[in-house]
């Protein structure tokens, strides 16, 4: 069970996550006919404001990540925050579709979705790693349903400056919850190496290229449903517009609910391999129904159905397996670099889900996605079972000085098999990562010998 720290530290992070998505989500539905207002709109203009946002995300997740892993994290997702919220008014000011565009771009600068991922890595244990993260793909799924709800609802009342006002507040609003977040200080072994070694190091690991793969594919998929599947809900299963929040809501719920005896067989039983595999084959399943009886009510909710089951499967397992699979030194790296192939996977999404509209053929549409899926599934059968490591808390000792912490994390990475030391002084504890089929007898008696078992929480 995740202690208080944990669950406090989850419950801000996945606020930073809710507020950001929501902010953003909301934007979606109504800029398209909204954005049309603006001085100098063309469709073509109105499509790269939203898009440029992803642009600059993906662009930028990379270099926060890179630096992420050489200084504190707090600090640049307060930026990245703050170069949300600066966007949000910029757009909120313009009168102008190409202020709308630069304010976008800038607001999709705060690229720090890794760097969150990252930290919530550092303040949980690796026992309860996924049941985190899958607190946060909740957030992001509830913040998505949540935002298509409202957004049409809120436009009409506050206009769209307004709704670009509300995400500038979102984002100052979530740097207040980052003081629920405890202060870190990470320690390994590993020597500091240059940015573009460190980043070729990520990139020539591949198991972590096939989880960036799966990423890809999945927000893929997901952003040409989304542009994909309203109409067809309008159109066959008679759901207006303004209700479809109605519907998105109980799938997301179904999901969650099938997705936790998941996470829990992946986690306690060590099955993630297998699990993961489930999740893509659930996807698929999902888009074949949807293949075969589109035209059915019932039958195009019950792929959705097998498609939110699969998704929020796949959110919970994705970041873990990752933090898992990285390197120590540059865990914010990888995560950095699968972010990014989650935007290109939305930016290709919604450029896809596009041309699927042209077909005027709901079958060829969703046969296109199922094969997009199978090869996504053909790539990912190679990923081997994450090294599993495990979480010991220990007290910090008394003398709590700077040079008395280096030493005691200086004796504890030089025992075989303890790979990170994470401090956090101001609650006086340390997670310690290691890897019980390493450690030796003797390390183990070194551990005993240095801290003794009451400094064990």
């Amino acid at each position: 069970m995740m202690n208080a720290l944990e669950r406090r530290s989850t419950f801000a992070l996945s606020s930073i996550f809710a507020l950001r998505m929501l902010g953003l989500f909301m934007i979606i539905p109504v800029f398209a006919v909204e954005g049309q207002s603006y001085q100098y709109a063309t469709p073509a203009l109105i499509g790269l404001a939203v898009g440029v946002y992803g642009l600059s995300q993906a662009i930028l997740q990379i270099p926060f990540s890179l630096w992420a892993d050489r200084f504190s994290r707090k600090p640049l997702i307060v930026l990245g925050l703050l170069l949300f919220a600066i966007g949000g008014a910029i757009a909120a000011m313009s009168h102008t579709i190409y202020g709308v565009i630069i304010g976008r771009a800038i607001a999709g600068g705060g690229a720090v979705s890794a760097v969150v991922m990252a930290l919530l890595a550092d303040v949980t244990r690796e026992e309860h790693r996924t049941k985190a993260m899958a607190v946060m793909g909740m957030s992001i799924g509830l913040s998505f349903v949540v935002a298509f709800s409202i957004g049409p609802w809120l436009t009409g009342l506050v206009g769209i400056s307004g709704l670009f006002w509300v995400t500038a507040i979102m984002g100052i609003l979530a740097i207040f919850t980052l003081f629920l977040v405890p202060k870190t200080t990470r320690h390994h072994r590993n020597f500091q190496q240059g940015y573009l070694r460190q980043l070729k190091q990520v990139l020539q690991m591949p198991d972590l290229n096939r989880l960036h793969v799966s990423i890809f594919s999945l927000h893929l998929l997901l952003t040409a449903m989304f542009i994909y599947v309203p109409s067809q809900l309008i159109t066959y299963a008679n759901i207006p517009l303004e209700k479809h929040g109605l519907v998105y809501l109980p799938l997301l719920l179904i999901g969650v609910f099938f997705s936790f005896p998941s996470i829990i067989l992946a986690e306690k039983y060590r099955k993630m391999r297998g699990i993961f595999l489930m999740a893509i084959v659930g996807v698929i399943l999902g888009l074949i129904v949807l293949t075969l009886g589109a035209t059915s009510k019932y039958l195009l909710l019950l792929g959705l159905g097998l498609f939110f089951v699969a998704f929020n499967v796949m959110e919970a397992l994705l970041p873990s397996w990752l933090s898992k699979a990285a390197p120590i030194q540059s865990k914010a790296t990888a995560m950095g670099v699968n972010a990014s192939a989650q935007f290109l996977g939305a930016f290709v999404g919604g450029t896809l889900g596009g041309q699927l509209l042209m077909l005027h053929n709901t079958s060829i549409g969703w046969s296109i996605l199922t094969v997009i899926a199978l090869v996504w599934f053909v790539i990912s059968f190679g990923l081997k079972q994450p090294r599993y490591l495990s979480s010991i808390i220990l007290r910090l000792p008394e003398a709590n000085d700077q040079n008395t912490a280096e030493n005691w994390t200086a004796e504890l990475l030089d025992i075989h098999g303890i790979e990170e030391v994470v401090v956090m002084a101001e609650q006086k504890v340390a997670y310690v990562k290691l890897d019980k089929k390493i450690i030796d007898e003797e390390g183990r008696q070194r551990l005993s010998q240095l801290f003794g078992k009451q400094h064990v929480i």
